[in-house]
C-alpha cells in the first residue's frame, strides 16, 4: 500500500506511554491516530486535547471493534495486554504491544494462537534493537570479528524503584522486574548472537523492597545457555546507585566488547595496547523509533523488525526464568512457534 493510498487508521489503548505512540504515528506521512482509549477520563482528555486526538474512548473494546481502524498500539498496564490483543486479532487488526506481552504462559499461549489465527502483524517495543551502538556490534559479530562468542553479560540497571513500590506495577496480581526491564536485554543477546537461548536458570531476591508491600522479588539474575553452548548472564535491578545503562558484555575469541555511557571499549588481548574506543552513538533511540517499520511492514506485507515469534520467544524465555527462580530448578526452554 503506497503513502498515497488510503490512510492506515490506528487506535492507542492506554495513554502513559501510549502518548508517545502517538507522537511516533502522526510523523508517519499516511498514518491517521483515528482514537485513543484509557481507563482514567481525565488523563484521556488532556493527552487526546494535547495531540489533537478527536475520538476517544474509555472502553478499549470501542477502538478494537471499530472496523475502520487497520492497527492498534497496546500501552496499557502490564495485565491487560492478553485480552486486549487477542481482541485485537480477533477483530482483524495487526498489533504493536508494549512488553510484557504476557505474564505467564497460559496467557502467552492464547496470544500466539490468536496471531497465528489472525494472519496479522505483530511487533513489540523491543526497542534496543535501534541503538546505533549495538546495531554495530551486531553487524560485527555477524561478520566473524569476534570469532567465535562465549560468553555474554546483559543487565538492565535503572533506579525506578518506585515504579513498584509506588506505581501501577505493584497494584498487580503478578509483577516481575525481569519481564519489565530484563527482557530488553535478553532479546537484545539473542538478536546480536543470533541464535537462541534452550535452558535458563535463575535467582529471586526481594531485599531492597523488604520493607515495603510490593510482594514479588525486585531482583532477578538469570543465567542463559544458547542452542550453541554459549553462556549468558542477565541482572534487572530496578535500585542501583547509578545512572541507568544497558549493561553488555560480549567476549568472543578474537574480540570482546563492554559497553558504557559514553564510549565504549573493544579489546583484543589482554595488554593496554589492545584496547580501543569504540564511539558509536548510545542509547541514541526514542520510544517510538520502531513504529515507523512496524507500519512499512504492514504496507510491505512483510515481518516487521522485531517479529512476532522474536516477541513470543523472549517472552517465552522470561516465563522460564521465572519458573526457574519460583521452583528453584533449572528449566528447558519449550518450543511454542
Amino acid at each position: 500500500m503506497s503513502v498515497s493510498a488510503k490512510p492506515l487508521k490506528v487506535g492507542v489503548i492506554g495513554l502513559g506511554v501510549g502518548e508517545r505512540h502517538i507522537v511516533g504515528y502522526q510523523a508517519i506521512p499516511g498514518v491517521e491516530v483515528a482514537a485513543c482509549c484509557d481507563v482514567d477520563p481525565a488523563k484521556l482528555r488532556d493527552v487526546a486535547d494535547r495531540r489533537d486526538v478527536a475520538e476517544r474512548h474509555t472502553d478499549y473494546r470501542a477502538i478494537v471493534d471499530n472496523p475502520d481502524i487497520d492497527a492498534v498500539s497496546i500501552c496499557s498496564y502490564d495485565d491487560a495486554h492478553v485480552e486486549q490483543a487477542v481482541a485485537a486479532f480477533e477483530s482483524g487488526k495487526h498489533v504493536f504491544c508494549e512488553k510484557p506481552v504476557a505474564l505467564d504462559r497460559a496467557g502467552l499461549d492464547r496470544l500466539v494462537r490468536a496471531w497465528s489465527d489472525s494472519g496479522k502483524r505483530l511487533s513489540s517495543n523491543l526497542i534496543l534493537r535501534q541503538s546505533p551502538r549495538f546495531i554495530a556490534v551486531r553487524d560485527m559479530v555477524r561478520r566473524g570479528e569476534f570469532g567465535d562468542l562465549h560468553y555474554m553479560e546483559g543487565d538492565y540497571i535503572h533506579q525506578i524503584l518506585w515504579k513498584i513500590t509506588e506505581g501501577w506495577r505493584g497494584k498487580m496480581d503478578f509483577y516481575c522486574v525481569t519481564y519489565g526491564g530484563g527482557i530488553h536485554l535478553i532479546d537484545l543477546m539473542r538478536w546480536i548472537a543470533g541464535e537462541d537461548v534452550v535452558e535458563v536458570t535463575a535467582m529471586a531476591a526481594k531485599k531492597l523492597t523488604r520493607d515495603a508491600a510490593f510482594p514479588y522479588p525486585d531482583t532477578m539474575t538469570t543465567l542463559l545457555r544458547f542452542e550453541s553452548d554459549l553462556l549468558a548472564k542477565s541482572t534487572t535491578s530496578f535500585g542501583p546507585q547509578r545512572r541507568q545503562i544497558h549493561t553488555l558484555n560480549l567476549y568472543g575469541t578474537k574480540l570482546s566488547f563492554e559497553n558504557a555511557n559514553g564510549p565504549a571499549r573493544l579489546y583484543r588481548g589482554d595488554q593496554p595496547e589492545d584496547e580501543e574506543v569504540f564511539d558509536v552513538p548510545y542509547p541514541a533511540i526514542e520510544k517510538g523509533d520502531l513504529l515507523p517499520d512496524f507500519i512499512a511492514a504492514i504496507r510491505e506485507d512483510r515481518e516487521p523488525i522485531v517479529a512476532a515469534t522474536d516477541v513470543f520467544q523472549v517472552m517465552n524465555i522470561c516465563i522460564s526464568a521465572w519458573e526457574s527462580a519460583d521452583t528453584k530448578r533449572a528449566v528447558a526452554v519449550p518450543s511454542i512457534v
